[in-house]
């Protein structure tokens, strides 16, 4: 384990600075992005869904290359996904958890390998909490917040109608940042808070470009002009194959698939997602 640093509020990322109740001092280990970088948040439910897995992973995956470093808060669920994906993906990856960063305390101890491979590739952990402060019900909000403040946008993957995700979601618009939102199945429990927020306002993302453009940057596009995507699975290529012969009502769509409506539904807004396919007039059709 590094050696845990106490950083004064002049030597907080810019943009905590910004907040009107900034911590009074950070605990570090290990090294945060230089001036240039920009941060994203990326927050979900502990309890996700195979869609929610797979459009995190997507996404972030295209941010490869770009000065960006992704935010996130440690906990099971979608924000181990986030952090994995980053690694994958080679990006720069922050760590808030909820608790000290000394190992005999921090939360969650699933999760402490995890924490040392974000160190082990130039990343850190950051947290207001003396490092052996235990976790508890007080800290995670006073951490969602911090989260809130490094970020330019913070990007809500999955959230039920309760989930305390939707607090990081509410701080980052007192903040005045950006609120992003992946768009998910009317069907699924988990997607009702990030189509709420959209609803609402925030930005509807389906895919890396629109990411990299609400993070200001300029994307770059394939040599024929369209997305790149990533490898279909086994079920999405039955999908395709299903309608390459014919559109599809969605019901019977699902009928041919075999699969628990609840994971067929998921399996087709990350087609959508992915720009393979589109829903019009009650039927499912392969895009153009």
């Amino acid at each position: 384990m590094e050696k845990i640093i106490k950083l004064s509020p002049e030597r907080f990322p810019p943009a905590l600075k910004e907040i009107n109740d900034p911590p009074e001092a950070l605990y570090l280990e290990g090294t945060l992005p230089d001036k240039n970088y920009t941060y994203l948040t990326v927050v979900g439910s502990r309890r996700y869904s195979r869609y929610g897995q797979e459009a995190a992973e997507k996404l972030i995956s295209g941010l490869t290359d770009y000065p960006i470093a992704v935010v996130s808060g440690l906990a099971i669920g979608l924000d181990t996904i986030a952090h994995r994906a980053a690694l994958a993906a080679g990006l720069s990856t922050i760590a808030v958890p909820g608790s000290g960063l000394d190992r005999a305390v921090l939360h969650p101890p699933s999760n402490r390998r995890l924490a040392d491979q974000i160190i082990e590739a130039g990343g850190a952990l950051l947290s207001e909490l003396e490092p052996l402060a235990p976790a508890g019900v007080h800290t995670f909000p006073r951490r969602n917040r911090l989260m809130a403040g490094l970020a330019k946008a913070v990007l809500v993957v999955e959230a039920g109608a309760k989930s305390g995700t939707l607090i990081t979601a509410r701080l980052a618009l007192d903040y005045n940042r950006d609120v992003l939102a992946i768009p998910g199945s009317i069907f699924a429990p988990t997607a009702f808070g990030t189509n709420q927020l959209i609803r609402q306002g925030a930005t509807p993302i389906t895919a890396s470009e629109e990411l990299l453009l609400a993070l200001g940057f300029e994307p770059e596009i394939s040599p024929a002009g369209k997305r790149q995507t990533a490898p279909l699975t086994e079920s999405e290529e039955r999908a395709v194959e299903l309608l390459t012969v014919e559109p599809l009502p969605r019901d019977e769509l699902i009928r041919r698939l075999s699969l628990a409506p609840a994971d067929a539904n998921s399996l087709l807004a990350l087609l959508e997602i992915k720009g393979l396919i589109k829903e019009s007039l009650g039927e499912i059709y392969l895009s153009a």
